[in-house]
């Protein structure tokens, strides 16, 4: 070998670490106890959910998740604009429940049972999802529409006990898990 085509092979071997060692920086992993370590509890907090929202990525479930903390911790307007992103694509039932979910979290009854019903009209045969929506709208005084729902967990659920259970628990002041 000369030695300009070993310089070329060095040079070569050199971009090419550099492009691993760069590559494997972009990829590594956003958490550290540098985001807390003594940090007063809000910046800790928000530095986590920054990576957070970072390691999301374009996960629903977990975007949603983001949103929740958002949405719950008073940035209410960041966390919507996460559950705006998410359903502007193509959003699961299973989004929408979670939605609804966080609508409750947060007192939006209205807000919180659009999202329910948009999870059933997109999946009709979901029991347990009409037994979860049904839960709450009796918990929120709306027991009509909670034993229609109910009803039609129960037809299509058979004697599945999560179903009762919430249920049981919607007539008793006890908030289903989901």
């Amino acid at each position: 070998m000369t030695k300009s085509s070993s310089s070329r092979v060095a040079a070569a071997l050199g971009l090419g670490l550099g492009v691993a060692v760069g590559w494997a920086a972009a990829k590594a992993p956003a958490l550290s106890a540098a985001l807390f370590d003594a940090k007063p509890p809000d910046q800790a907090g928000t530095a986590l959910l920054t990576a957070a929202e970072d390691l999301a990525g374009s996960g629903s479930w977990e975007r949603i998740a983001v949103a929740r903390v958002y949405y719950l911790s008073g940035d209410a307007d960041r966390g919507q604009a996460i559950l705006d992103a998410v359903t502007s694509g193509k959003p699961e039932a299973s989004d929408w429940f979670r939605i609804g979910q966080l609508y409750v979290e947060a007192g939006k009854w209205d807000e919180a049972f659009a999202a329910f019903d948009r999870a059933l009209a997109m999946a009709p045969k979901d029991d347990s999802g009409m037994a979860l929506a049904g839960a709450w709208r009796n918990l929120h005084g709306d027991r009509e529409a909670a034993e229609a729902l109910f009803r039609k967990a129960f037809a299509r659920g058979g004697n599945d006990v999560w179903h009762a259970v919430r249920a049981a628990g919607s007539y008793l002041g006890v908030p289903p898990q989901p």
